[in-house]
């Protein structure tokens, strides 16, 4: 699984109709009147190309990040789970570890104290944790900078272009609404693996 936050998404409603006239491209009146932002948290199953459990709400703390991946498991408790993500505090969070610690089996009284000792001293500790290749339940984090190396990114792009772009919202219920009811449309109809071109060859200047 492939995930991100996309903060920020702003229920924008459009006061004037765009203006359309045969042979021109569409101009959009500038005007609009702001009812709220929501940030939405997806999973991109690189498999399959489809949205998993997505997460839409006005907060994206360390609590929301981790009943996010907690849901995300729910629906298959059993499996092996790989979540690719960036390198954000709340995605090496005390929360998340210790989610992953119960769901690992592990007691509380093994992960230390956060800021301390132990599993929960600092990020570094956390992360080290969260990335054991051991566990059921692993992360693994994209270097520094180069968060578009995480193909949920790919997909922000699809969203927007498709279905927040030139859209107008009457409320934050409606922006979530819709976004859900693209991702159903983007799962039924357009949910496929992106073909991964980079070769990771270095740039050498000429």
């Amino acid at each position: 699984m492939s995930v991100d936050e996309k903060t920020g998404i702003q229920a924008l409603e459009r006061l004037l109709v765009s203006l359309m006239k045969p042979g021109t491209p569409e101009r959009q009146e500038s005007e609009y009147e702001r009812h709220g932002v929501l940030c939405l948290i997806p999973n991109f199953e690189i498999a399959t190309g489809k949205i998993i459990t997505p997460t839409i709400a006005i907060t994206r703390n360390e609590a929301d990040f981790a009943a996010h991946i907690n849901r995300a498991i729910d629906t298959d408790p059993n499996a092996k789970w790989i979540f690719v993500c960036d390198n954000l505090n709340t995605h090496c969070s005390e929360t998340l570890v210790k989610l992953v610690a119960k769901l690992e089996g592990l007691s509380e009284e093994d992960l230390g104290i956060k800021g301390k000792s132990g599993i929960l001293k600092s990020m570094d500790t956390r992360a080290v944790f969260l990335e054991d290749t051991n566990h059921r339940i692993q992360f693994v984090y994209t270097p520094k900078h180069s968060s578009w190396m995480n193909q949920v990114e790919i997909w922000f792009g699809i969203l927007t272009r498709k279905a927040l772009k030139r859209a107008s919202f009457i409320s934050v219920d409606d922006l979530k609404q819709k976004m859900e009811k693209f991702i159903d449309y983007y799962n039924e109809t357009m949910a496929k693996p992106f073909k991964w071109t980079y070769k990771g060859k270095v740039l050498v200047a000429s």
